[in-house]
């Protein structure tokens, strides 16, 4: 239990958590009893029947009882939820906006985000999927922007995230490419050293499929170093994101990555599974479709980017 929660008295701990379960829950669905709130809670009966009351008052929620069928949620203000709920503001983490794809999504989600319920969002920048789903589940950042690949491959084996929404082809990026040392250079090949960064899902993900079969020695490298790498000759190969140009590819060698399907070119927002509230509360904030528009006026030069 957190300092700020132990000096919360039993009364607005349940309230908190009640306004929580209802920002979660859909109008016209059953809520649970005062007994199954009473044990979730851990405080008396009468603490939660208040609560609920508090919220019935106010004009949070309203409720209806169907008898022996249950009290069902007849109508709730997000809103006024979202205060009770001690959800002032916002903070979510995706990669460093260095293409325009990039500045356009940024954009694009603060603004549709703010414009709906009026709550302040920030966005704070960090390279790697990996850091930025460790530092969304240690409470730091509310929700994290990444590829559908990466967080598809991230909860292969930890399920303790869920995507939420999910937009368009090339909406992350374009795509991948091989780097090379030397012009000489056409495919992978046995005795190469290979440039990784285990930091970043997607990257270190497509560094093992192309070196498959083949026998190569893997260096560990951070993914903002691996260019300088490439040009000491400290690595013979790696992979790139063919939009980062923190240099002028095209005095490299490079060539197209080739992918099994388009996942790595896909945005997705993921918060931690267990955050129902917060789900509920990303949902109504974000716009797929006012998303795609802005990023996509961004990327066309007519709108200016704003993050």
């Amino acid at each position: 239990m957190t300092p700020r929660r132990k000096l919360m008295t039993k009364n607005a701990l349940a309230i908190e958590y009640l306004a929580k379960d209802f920002i979660s829950r859909d109008i016209g669905s059953k809520i649970l009893t005062i007994s199954e709130y009473e044990k979730m809670i851990d405080v008396a009966r009468g603490t939660i029947q208040n609560a609920i009351k508090q919220l019935v008052d106010s004009g949070a929620i309203a409720v209806e009882s169907r008898g022996q069928l249950g009290t069902y949620l007849s109508q709730k203000d997000l809103k006024l939820l979202l205060e009770f709920a001690g959800i002032s503001f916002l903070v979510g983490v995706m990669p460093l906006p260095y293409s325009r794809t990039y500045e356009g999504l940024s954009t694009a989600l603060l603004t549709t985000m703010e414009n709906t319920l009026n709550i302040p969002v920030n966005m704070a920048y960090m390279r790697g999927a990996q850091q930025r789903i460790e530092m969304m589940l240690n409470g730091r950042y509310d929700f994290a922007i990444m590829s559908k690949y990466a967080a598809l491959a991230f909860l292969k084996h930890d399920t303790s995230i869920e995507i939420i929404k999910e937009f368009s082809d090339r909406s992350y990026l374009s795509g991948h490419i091989i780097l090379f040392s030397k012009d000489s250079y056409r495919d992978i090949e046995d005795g190469m050293r290979i440039g990784i960064d285990h930091d970043s899902i997607d990257q270190s993900s497509f560094v093992r499929e192309i070196c498959a079969g083949k026998h190569v020695e893997f260096v560990e490298i951070k993914y903002n170093q691996l260019i300088e790498s490439i040009q000491n000759g400290v690595i013979d190969a790696t992979v790139w994101n063919e939009e980062d140009r923190a240099i002028e590819l095209n005095a490299l060698n490079t060539i197209p990555l080739n992918l099994k399907n388009n996942d790595n070119r896909i945005a997705v927002v993921v918060i931690n599974r267990n955050r129902k509230e917060l789900g509920a509360v990303m949902n109504a904030l974000i716009s797929v479709e006012a998303v795609t528009r802005i990023q996509q006026d961004i990327i066309n030069g007519t709108l200016i980017p704003s993050y």
